[in-house]
Formats: C-alpha cells, sequence, structure tokens
C-alpha cells in the first residue's frame, strides 16, 4: 500500500498529488489544443476535457505505483 506524501509536516494523499497535477496538466494541453485549433473537431469540450482530466489522473497514478 502505498502511504502519503510529507510536505512540510503535512500529509498528503498520492492521489490529490495526481489530481493536482493532472489538472495542471489538462490546463497546458487545453492551451495548445486551442491554439492549434483541434478543438473544433471535438463534439463536446467540456466532456472531451473531463476525459482527458480522468486520462491524466489514471496514467500518473499508475505511472507512480510503479514507481514507489
Amino acid at each position: 500500500m502505498m502511504g502519503g506524501f510529507d510536505i512540510a509536516g503535512v500529509f498528503f494523499s498520492p492521489l490529490l498529488l495526481c489530481l493536482f497535477s493532472g489538472l495542471l496538466a489538462r490546463v497546458v494541453i487545453s492551451k495548445v489544443l486551442e491554439r492549434a485549433g483541434l478543438y473544433r473537431l471535438v463534439w463536446n469540450r467540456p466532456l472531451f476535457d473531463m476525459a482527458l482530466l480522468i486520462l491524466l489522473v489514471g496514467a500518473e497514478f499508475a505511472l507512480l505505483r510503479v514507481l514507489i
């Protein structure tokens, strides 16, 4: 079982840290997709953004489990 991360004496869940970094990555990817004009190919942008966030968080959590 994975433990928490200690940051300045406060323990954080690994899933919370993956969620935060996944959100930051999704914002960056969204900006790139918007500038490239690829969002015009997407039918439902909020649904696409939520799916992208879930995929990023899942990939980061799986990678974290392998590394620790």
